[in-house]
């Protein structure tokens, strides 16, 4: 799958970026510290590749952990930049004010949420209150959405994920800011977005979500279209449908600095916006280049 062999190189690059040899260290003038969102975290390996190939005096360690992890590290000021696949939220700028911080968010790029499932499985179609109430548990079997007799195995990210929250607060809840619908408690946490996949290939009761840059294009798994509603028609995620803003189920991606940006960081930040080189990556690894 080009994804996986995408995910393997850019291990490579992870090794690269994240632990620099003596003699590359001597060449090195200055060190980007960038930490997130799982989501995120194999376009900035590439952008960190590729920005160092353009600029050998400049060093990018890029790890990932989670939308949370990441923001929690900028406030802890142990990194320079934050990727999230969410927006900072309220309680997170608190913690930052009281710090004297004041997060500096850009857009670098955009994505959309897919649902998959098991090519075994006949549903191809669902709205986004049918997924509601499967991932709340009010829907359990598959032969309630015209699909087999089966238990349903729900899978998500955990809860330190961006991704997490942005599905649970735009697909579970509906986009309801009082709303307190959660994740049913027999939902399946797994720590990444291959492990979802993975499981989703293997098992033909599961469900599963993922930024549409981590969704296989061989067949192993089954994009389910989505509807905002019965009435409305149902969309496959793509580029396409994200930028037209027919596909329900799409997001911004972000970086976060303390501050203003300043020298290399600035700097970085500036080609990641504005180089075409850069957006063509955002979507050779299939995400959403910036409009």
């Amino acid at each position: 799958m080009k994804r996986l062999v995408l995910l393997a190189l850019l291990a490579v690059f992870a090794v690269s970026c994240s632990s620099p040899s003596r003699s590359s260290a001597s060449k090195t003038s200055q060190y980007i510290q960038n930490k997130g969102s799982d989501t995120i975290v194999n376009l900035a390996l590439a952008w960190a590749e590729r920005y160092q190939e353009l600029h050998p005096n400049i060093g990018i360690s890029v790890t990932g952990g989670g939308s949370g992890t990441g923001i929690a590290a900028l406030l802890n000021g142990t990194v320079d930049i934050a990727n999230a696949s969410r927006q900072i939220s309220p309680d997170e700028m608190k913690q930052a004010q009281a710090k004297g911080i004041k997060p500096q968010e850009f857009v670098i790029a955009r994505d959309a949420i897919a649902v998959i499932v098991n090519p075994a499985n006949p549903v191809h179609q669902l709205t986004l209150q049918q997924i509601s109430d499967l991932y709340s548990g009010k829907i359990n079997n598959w032969k309630e959405l015209g699909g087999e007799d089966r238990q349903i195995v729900r899978l998500s990210r955990e809860t330190n994920s961006g991704t997490h929250v942005y599905f649970l607060e735009t697909v579970i809840r509906l986009g309801k800011k009082d709303d307190k619908t959660l994740f049913s408690t027999d939902t399946l946490l797994l720590p990444s977005s291959e492990g979802i996949v993975a499981e989703v290939q293997d098992n033909p009761s599961a469900i599963g979500y993922d930024g549409l840059g981590y969704v296989p294009t061989d067949g192993t798994v089954k994009v389910i279209a989505i509807g905002k509603d019965a009435n409305s028609p149902y969309i496959l995620p793509s580029v396409e449908t994200v930028n037209s803003k027919t596909y329900p189920i799409a997001r911004d991606l972000y970086m976060y600095t303390a501050h203003e940006p300043q020298g290399a960081v600035k700097a970085y930040l500036d080609w990641i916006q504005s180089s075409p080189e850069a957006q063509a990556i955002v979507a050779q690894l299939g995400f959403v280049p910036k409009k």
